[in-house]
Order: C-alpha cells, then sequence, then structure tokens
C-alpha cells in the first residue's frame, strides 16, 4: 500500500481531472492557471509511469481511452469529497440539516435530547419537522426521518434505532372512581382511547387471557401525546409506550395497572434515501441518533432495537406512534 502511495503525484492527478472533465488540456491550463504544455506533459508522465494510455490525441482535440474514463470518474469521486470534508470540518462553521419524527418520538425521546445534541453537535443546525407514514422516497419530508415500521421501506435505508413497549394507563383519580383495578376485567367499567382501531388493544387482551372484555365506549384519537394527556385527564385507559411515558407513572400521573407488556414486532427505524450519509452532516447526525439509543437501552434494556418479540400483525396505530 505503502509503494501504491508514492505512486500517486497529486498535482498530476488534480491536472487529470480536470483535462478529464473537461475534455480539453487547453480548458484544463486556463481552469489550473498553467500552460497546455504543462497539462499535456502531467499527463504523460502519468501514462508513462502507469503503462496505460489515458487519452487519445487528436488534431484539435483529445479523447480519454477507456482506463481514462474509469480513472476519471473514480477521481472525481474522490476529490469531491476531499472538497466536502474541507467544507464541513474546516471552511465552513455551520452545516444543516433536517429530521421528521412522530408526535410521541419527537416529544418523549428527542426532545429531551436537543440540548445535549446543541452541545455533542454545535457545528450542526437541526431543522426539526412533523414525521408521517413513510412508504417511498418520494414521501420524505425531510434528509433524515425516524419512522416505525417492520424495516422495509423500497428505495430507502433504514437502520433500526430502537422498540418500544405496550401497556394499559390510567388516572389515579379515574382508578379510585371505579373503586380500584385488580383484574384486565376491571377495564371494561371505564372508556377506552385509542388511534385508528383497536387492534393494539385486542392484542394485548388477548396476551393476558381477557379476549372478552368489552368497554363501554371509546374515543380515537390521532395523537399519541393527546392520548397519554387524556388518559391523564382522567378521560379514559390508554396504551402507553414504554419507557417513553414511565416519567408519568413515576410521577404519578398516570398508573400502570398491570406488569403485561405488549412488544410489538415493529421498530423505530432511521431512514435516509441511498447515499445520503455520505453527506457528512446527515451520517454525524444518523450516528448521534444511534450513539443515544444505545445508551437509551443501556438503561432500558428492552427498549434495544430487535428486541421485538410479538409478530402479531400490527394496526395503523402501531405504525405511527
Amino acid at each position: 500500500m505503502a509503494s501504491i502511495r508514492r505512486r500517486l503525484p497529486l498535482t498530476a492527478l488534480r491536472t487529470f481531472e480536470a483535462a478529464a472533465r473537461l475534455q480539453s488540456f487547453k480548458d484544463a491550463a486556463q481552469e489550473l492557471g498553467v500552460s497546455a504544455t504543462t497539462v499535456s506533459n502531467q499527463i504523460r508522465m502519468l501514462e508513462r509511469d502507469w503503462r496505460c494510455l489515458l487519452f487519445v490525441r487528436k488534431t484539435r482535440q483529445v479523447v480519454l481511452t477507456e482506463t481514462g474514463q474509469a480513472l476519471g470518474q473514480v477521481i472525481a469521486q474522490s476529490f469531491d469529497a476531499i472538497a466536502r470534508e474541507i467544507d464541513y470540518h474546516i471552511t465552513t462553521t455551520r452545516h444543516s440539516t433536517s429530521m421528521a419524527v412522530g408526535a410521541i418520538f419527537g416529544a418523549r425521546w428527542l426532545t429531551p435530547r436537543l440540548q445535549k445534541f446543541r452541545n455533542d453537535l454545535p457545528r450542526i443546525a437541526l431543522s426539526l419537522r412533523r414525521g408521517r407514514r413513510i412508504t417511498s422516497p418520494t414521501d420524505m419530508p425531510a434528509a433524515i426521518v425516524v419512522d416505525w415500521g417492520t424495516g422495509h421501506w423500497h428505495g430507502l435505508e433504514a437502520e433500526p434505532l430502537l422498540s418500544i413497549r405496550y401497556a394499559p394507563v390510567i388516572s389515579p383519580a379515574l382508578v379510585a372512581s371505579i373503586g380500584g383495578i385488580s383484574t384486565p376485567a376491571d377495564l371494561s367499567k371505564v372508556s377506552v382511547l385509542h388511534q385508528h382501531d383497536r387492534s393494539e388493544w385486542n392484542a394485548w387482551l388477548a396476551q393476558v387471557g381477557a379476549d372478552s372484555v368489552r368497554f363501554p365506549d371509546e374515543t380515537i384519537i390521532e395523537d399519541s401525546n393527546i392520548a397519554m394527556q387524556a388518559a391523564i385527564a382522567g378521560q379514559g385507559v390508554a396504551l402507553g409506550s414504554f419507557p417513553f411515558v414511565q416519567e408519568e407513572v413515576d410521577a404519578g400521573r398516570l398508573i400502570k395497572p398491570f406488569e403485561d407488556e405488549l412488544t410489538p414486532s415493529r421498530l423505530y427505524y432511521v431512514l435516509t434515501r441511498p447515499g445520503a450519509r455520505r453527506q457528512p452532516e446527515v451520517k454525524t447526525v444518523c450516528d448521534w441518533l444511534h450513539a443515544e439509543a444505545a445508551e437509551y437501552a443501556r438503561l432500558w434494556p428492552y427498549t434495544k432495537a430487535g428486541s421485538a418479540t410479538d409478530d402479531s400483525e400490527p394496526s395503523a396505530s402501531m405504525l405511527t406512534p
């Protein structure tokens, strides 16, 4: 490898890159501020040292050979990568990128970490947007999206981030008003709060052997955070996403009456368009998300991405927590 690097004359390579891109020794010389003879001599030196023909010289033009075309593409990509790194780390003080996240992930996981993000990545200005369900690259509202699914997004790069668990949560006042809760059957005394349909509720009830439970009425709330606020206000029982709502339980604003938890087969994933992570700011933010998720999983072991065990088909609400 060392001997190969000694055979990489950077000045001559820069000259070749310009000539290959412009398809002209004269134009390359003008761009580089040297004579056309200098350009020609440097390219001949490369051809001599590497024992290959890079250009076919004609009367009034030069044409890349097949070898020259292949080498030109590699060198152009390499110089572009070097330029991006210099721009990111040296010449530009701040860079910006965008991220879209769902309601509860944004409020309960990302928002508490925004100051740490600023401290860890002071050179990146983050534009945070409300996420939506992603089904194709055209749905991407930002450079980086944290979405909920199985990991199969056609035309996108997806990396697992973390998982959550579901369990019923209810306000202490509502529990007191019905004389307490001791079994899942007692849930039939209160209204149910859910998103779109009750598939996740049905899965949890089936898991605890309480398929026969019927709620007296229901309220459909699409926003997970609003559903949690309604539960805190005593409007009904909701399925809480743990450990996102653990703080409310620890503070006594909600009660988690049962230890049984439903772990769905879906996870949170980091989505980007193909090749987007070659941009330094996108890669840096993605790496930061994964590092934070790894620390989160260490504190809450059941949140580690890939830990899902339940293979039941999720409802639409399980796809957009």
